[in-house]
């Protein structure tokens, strides 16, 4: 299914949003949690990459701080923007690639590579991110080891459960 959408949105508008991207990884590199944070709405809904679910502005402001004053202290984010679509006038759909790095470390361990999707909205502020999402990157190898083991897992556990329930008709 293909979606097509009309927008008024200008060249402007993806330069603002590549911006908020950028100052949203700046601030994470300050370790500036409340300059981290405004780049989201105030009702923002954010899931990190183990899947914690913030909502509001407030609890992400919380949950960067505790982490920079802890495990994260010295990260910085490095990443590029991959594409933004206007889903309408004043709503983009982002999705950017990149991890955190510690001080000591130069590049990207691939174990921390990660995408995120956010939906950008036009507000009062100027560009912010409503929804955020993010999420390791890893593929499987559809001919791997494992794959197939669990292929073969599921088909036991499939035959097994069909076996035992009761007929019906």
């Amino acid at each position: 299914m293909t979606t097509t959408t009309t927008t008024t949105m200008t060249p402007d508008d993806t330069t603002e949003l590549r911006a908020l991207v950028d100052t949203a990884h700046a601030a994470w590199g300050r370790n500036d949690a409340a300059a981290y944070a405004a780049c989201f709405t105030p009702d923002s809904d954010y899931i990190a990459f183990d899947g914690t679910r913030l909502r509001g502005r407030a609890a992400n402001e919380k949950l960067h701080q505790d982490l920079f004053a802890g495990v994260l202290r010295g990260t910085r984010i490095v990443g590029e923007v991959d594409d933004i679509r206007p889903l309408g006038p004043d709503v983009a759909l982002v999705h950017t690639h990149g991890a955190v790095l510690f001080p000591w470390q130069q590049q990207t361990p691939r174990a921390r590579a990660s995408i995120q999707t956010m939906i950008a909205v036009r507000t009062d502020e100027g560009w912010r991110f409503a929804a955020f999402h993010n999420t390791r990157v890893r593929p499987l190898a559809q001919d791997g080891l494992f794959v197939r083991a669990f292929a073969w897992w599921v088909r036991m556990r499939t035959a097994a459960a069909q076996a035992s329930a009761p007929a019906t008709g």
